[in-house]
């Protein structure tokens, strides 16, 4: 009875050394496709996460100028309204609100969004000339 164990043992045919290597590199390669199938599953979700929603086509920035090392003055077109918004770190202010019709149209600018024929700056600059004459 004693010897019962070590003949069970004896009867098992052992796995040979090829054997082994393939059933390890098998595994190996498993995991490999398991966790590169998770690393894409994950980008996809954060591509799909990142998006922004319902802002297509509401917020349009048309330019924007710097007047210091840190603050902007940009313009934002929202529907029939331009807004000229003060920008700085931690704040950004309504400066000014024009209607769509008193901007320069979509034709007048060119594909970078600067108004033809000169610059947001001046351009921001004549409509504060307006602004104050009036």
């Amino acid at each position: 009875m004693l010897l019962l164990p070590a003949l069970a043992r004896a009867a098992d045919p052992v796995p040979s050394p090829a054997t082994d290597l393939a059933g390890s590199l098998g595994q190996m390669l498993f995991g490999l496709v398991v966790v590169i199938a998770l690393l894409v599953a994950c980008l996809w979700a954060i591509k799909r996460l990142s998006q922004p929603r319902n802002a297509a086509g509401v917020l349009k920035v048309l330019g924007a100028t710097a007047v210091g090392p840190r603050e902007r003055v940009v313009l934002v077109e929202t529907g029939p309204k331009v807004l000229v918004l003060g920008v700085a770190p931690g704040s950004v202010r309504t400066l000014h609100i024009l209607e769509a019709s008193d901007f320069p149209t979509d034709a007048a600018t060119n594909d970078t969004g600067t108004v033809a024929g000169g610059d947001f700056a001046g351009w921001f600059r004549k409509a504060l000339e307006r602004r104050h004459g009036a």
